[in-house]
């Protein structure tokens, strides 16, 4: 079994109770994973995605190894009859093949580079191991995914559910850097397994995510008036998908106020951190008491458990 995808969840709704039991009792399954191995490797920086699946496998017993490919590891080569007489000094069949012998789960953490649009949806890194490792492959966020952080986010969501049918908002917002769209390919792609939830996209025109992932749902283009009666702020930049990677809008009008929270109804703000202050978000509506990205951040632990323990239950 490999965790890659939310589409990798057969019922969101069962996973996210799962989920909230293991929080009650996060050591339960401290046996389950002796004498069991997670290999880390991470193309890209962390920092909650490293500590909290590293807790997450700990709770469960298991033994932990961290690569930084960056500064650690050899350059890997990925494609099929390469002749390697430049930068690549080690091909991935062999590094895939070797660190298999390593480990019983093998977690991989690598962004899209923002270039070549084909090959970031071809999740080369993800891909590579995927057919040449020998042992379950877990998601960490790649290319174009961040599937851990979007149960997490339904955990979040779960805990702070409403009586009434809730509206979800997931919102561009600036930022001064290109970001991949991994984050909120994900966190629609879980939002499209809540049938009681109502979900509204809003960005520039222009910033379409992949129409491949957002499908039929909706998308505002007025900020203002996609907060009206929201229950949930997600805020997230994401860069320009049509012209791929590019910075094409750094409006600051699209920053989440107090002033457009007032529009919501009471609404708890989400992000998934780390997140540029008055930039993305302004000190006023982070700091609030209605803010729950902390536990955003301390749910990332239990939905990093919930997948190695499916993994290690399902693995003879």
């Amino acid at each position: 079994m490999n965790f890659i995808s939310i589409q990798n969840i057969d019922s969101l709704d069962k996973w996210v109770k799962q989920a909230l039991k293991i929080k009650k009792n996060p050591l339960k399954n401290k046996k389950l994973g002796k004498n069991k191995t997670l290999v880390m490797l991470f193309f890209n920086a962390s920092l909650r995605t490293r500590l909290s699946t590293q807790k997450a496998a700990l709770n469960l017993g298991m033994n932990v190894m961290v690569m930084n490919f960056g500064s650690e590891g050899w350059t890997l080569e990925y494609e099929d009859g390469a002749i390697m007489n430049q930068g690549a000094s080690e091909h991935i069949k062999e590094a895939a093949a070797v660190v298999s012998q390593y480990a019983d789960i093998i977690a991989i953490r690598a962004f899209a580079g923002l270039v070549d649009k084909e090959k970031d949806n071809a999740e080369m890194v993800i891909s590579g191991f995927l057919k040449h490792a020998t042992v379950p492959i877990v998601n960490m966020e790649s290319a174009t995914g961040h599937p851990m952080q979007s149960l997490a986010d339904a955990i979040t969501m779960a805990e702070h559910k409403t009586e009434h049918r809730p509206k979800v908002v997931l919102t561009w917002a600036p930022h001064p850097r290109a970001l991949p769209q991994a984050v909120p390919n994900s966190f629609v792609e879980m939002m499209q397994k809540q049938t009681e939830m109502d979900f509204v996209i809003t960005h520039p025109k222009g910033y379409e995510l992949n129409p491949e992932i957002t499908k039929d749902s909706k998308i505002e283009y007025d900020q203002n008036k996609a907060f009206e009666n929201a229950d949930f702020i997600y805020a997230k930049n994401w860069s320009n998908y049509k012209e791929y990677g590019q910075i094409t809008n750094s409006d600051p009008n699209w920053t989440v106020t107090a002033d457009k929270m007032k529009l919501t109804n009471n609404a708890k703000f989400m992000h998934c951190l780390p997140v540029r202050r008055n930039v993305i978000v302004t000190d006023e509506v982070i700091d609030s008491e209605n803010s729950i990205v902390i536990e955003q951040a301390n749910n990332r632990t239990y939905s990093a458990q919930l997948v190695l323990q499916t993994i290690l239950e399902n693995v003879k």
